[in-house]
């Protein structure tokens, strides 16, 4: 039963944010048949993504300010549903436009990606503290889940061939469908795109049907008498603990999932406590750099990172760059089955693996403002070196996140909800900074392995 309750929470979490990274991989061939916006396409996305943070803050607010009030699993009900609806439509309206101001708009696919990226950010301040209801060990495989929401899709993008490219000789490619090729001036050689083995339909209808699974997962673990029957017979749901452990929040048929304000009082006269924050296990400082740590890394790993992957990996080759996707992918759920067996909650380790992870993204944030000539361009080190650049960089600061994870959910329920706010808002923050940078000033110079020329 108990590897029935981890599978069960593993595609609970696989439904967080499959739905728009399987869209961010599903971009090179959305733009490659013809997307009347084009390589702006990625940039619409990333505000429609951070405008979709008014879910979060609704739910933080309410939980802030009227506590007990509002009960996550219809919230999670309604998102999920939400999100099978519109990856379902996605398939059959990607490819609609509409005139406006004289100019074609993919407004259909736009608006439909506005509701999925409502859904995944929701489902930050909603999943995590959904999981208070579950014995603490099937947190890091929720997370485990969360990391495959992003590989999943991936692999699937892979095998799909999304962004596989060769070069050839210009005058040989000339008869190359205009689809599938991207002429480069300066040089004698152009990128030619393989055509997909399968459409963008059954790909949006594959991300459905993942939401479909995330939904049944979902109500299992409301329903399945296993589930009852393991917390019942769990110490740690025993009626003789203490107030925290017995909140109403903890059990499957509470009706108000919340009793009291997200940053509570010192609970009981007698009981020591170091701070004001969940049950007082941390100082007010610690808790404040648990938090600004926790906003630090999902700023770099879901925002300023991955907006700069491409000028980082493409210069070394379409190889380089599909090898640092898959495996930097790879190594988010691998560092959960780590975290699940060797939990680490030093906050002095904490705080060393989080500067171990960003000096590895401050390698690749170099590697990405010297494309498209970085350093080892022409040698296969250099091919090495970024590829386990983004593996060690997404290995350890994946780690950090489910610990402080793990850390916040022994704090309590409120400290699960500030911990998916807390996320939501470093990628923000993280995408904000990036966004001019990228889009606007265009600070950044992609490389392209089939004509850029670089200095030995």
């Amino acid at each position: 039963m108990s590897l029935l309750i981890h599978v069960l929470a593993c595609l609970f979490g696989m439904g967080s944010w499959v739905a728009i990274n399987g869209m961010w991989v599903e971009l090179p061939l959305v733009v490659q048949e013809k997307a009347p916006e084009g390589w702006l396409l990625p940039s619409y996305l990333t505000v429609l993504i951070q405008m979709a943070n008014v879910g979060p803050l609704f739910i933080t607010l309410m939980h802030r300010f009227r506590p007990g009030a509002l009960d996550e699993r219809p919230v999670i009900y309604s998102i999920v549903g939400l999100g099978i609806v519109a990856t379902f439509l996605l398939a059959f309206f990607w490819r609609h436009t509409v005139m406006i101001a004289g100019s074609l708009r993919s407004v259909p696919m736009l608006v439909l990606s506005f509701l999925l990226s409502v859904v995944d950010c929701t489902s930050s301040v909603t999943f995590l503290p959904f999981m208070m209801r579950l014995r603490p060990e099937y947190l890091t495989t929720y997370f485990a889940g969360e990391g495959l929401s992003g590989l999943v899709p991936a692999v699937v993008a892979l095998i799909q061939g999304v962004g596989v490219a060769h070069c050839e000789n210009a005058t040989s490619a000339a008869n190359s469908s205009a689809l599938n090729s991207s002429w480069v001036s300066g040089g004698g050689l152009q990128s030619v795109y393989q055509p997909a083995k399968f459409s963008v339909e059954v790909f949006f209808i594959f991300l459905s049907a993942m939401m479909a699974v995330c939904l049944v997962a979902f109500i299992l673990l409301n329903l399945h008498p296993a589930v009852a029957r393991e917390r019942k017979s769990d110490r740690y749901f025993s009626p003789d603990l203490e107030t925290e452990k017995r909140d109403p929040g903890f059990s499957l048929n509470a009706q108000t999932p919340e009793q009291k304000p997200m940053i509570s009082p010192r609970e009981a006269a007698g009981k020591e406590s170091r701070g004001s924050f969940g049950k007082g296990t941390y100082s007010n400082l610690e808790v404040v750099f648990i938090f600004v740590v926790l906003a630090w890394v999902n700023a770099l790993t879901n925002a300023v990172l991955p907006s700069v992957q491409t000028y980082s990996c493409l210069p070394y080759g379409n190889k380089a760059y599909h090898l640092a996707a898959t495996m930097g992918a790879v190594a988010n759920p691998v560092a959960c089955f780590i975290a699940m067996f060797a939990p680490v909650r030093s906050l002095i380790f904490m705080g060393f693996l989080t500067a171990f992870g960003t000096g590895f993204g401050a390698y690749i944030m170099a590697m990405a403002a010297l494309s498209p000539c970085p350093l080892l361009v022409h040698y296969t080190s250099g091919t090495v070196v970024i590829v386990l650049a983004w593996i060690l960089f997404v290995l350890s600061l994946s780690y950090v996140k489910v610990i402080i994870g793990v850390i916040l959910r022994d704090e309590g329920h409120s400290a699960l909800v500030w911990c998916g706010a807390v996320v939501q808002l470093g990628s923000m923050l993280g995408a904000v900074s990036m966004f001019p940078q990228v889009s606007v000033y265009g600070l950044f110079t992609s490389g392209d392995s089939c004509n850029t020329k670089c200095p030995l």
